[in-house]
């Protein structure tokens, strides 16, 4: 048997078992399917926005603060899957950790690269603020888009 066959077996096997987390999988699969091109298209005008506005500073600050933005939408999705299986309580853990720690990081990178005089701040903070938002209307637009069950009925048997 080959290795994607016992993936997918796998796979099957955990979906029967676990229908939320299947769904939660879904959602994040097509969440990142919907964002990142978007995202991609964000960063780069903001690229040439930053470019054009104070030269190679603006360019150099809007890719940093695309990447970190990126990174930070990405972590969301990696932490859906990563805590699909687990126990709803561990997961309005896992998210509010998550929350707080992408806001540290976003702090911890926005207030370190003042030091850096080849980095030109505004335009990082308005690359990540683009980025985030288009991020998140991609990720809503998906939602909406995507055919699972959102509301779990109890089961009577």
């Amino acid at each position: 048997m080959s290795g994607a066959t016992e993936v997918t077996d796998e796979s099957s096997r955990r979906a029967e078992s676990n229908p939320h987390a299947a769904a939660v999988r879904k959602l994040a699969d097509a969440m990142l399917r919907t964002a990142v091109w978007p995202a991609v298209v964000t960063v780069l005008v903001s690229a040439v926005v930053g470019a054009f506005w104070v030269g190679t500073q603006g360019l150099v600050g809007a890719l940093i603060g695309g990447a970190v933005a990126s990174a930070s939408s990405l972590l969301t999705l990696w932490l859906m899957r990563a805590t699909a299986d687990s126990h709803p309580m561990f997961v309005m853990v896992a998210a509010l950790g998550g929350y707080i720690g992408k806001m540290v990081v976003l702090f911890v990178v926005v207030t370190l690269l003042r030091v850096f005089t080849a980095v030109h701040v505004p335009a990082v903070a308005i690359t990540i603020l683009a980025t985030v938002l288009v991020w998140a209307f991609a990720e809503v637009y998906a939602f909406r888009k995507t055919k699972i069950p959102t509301i779990a009925l109890a089961n009577d048997s």
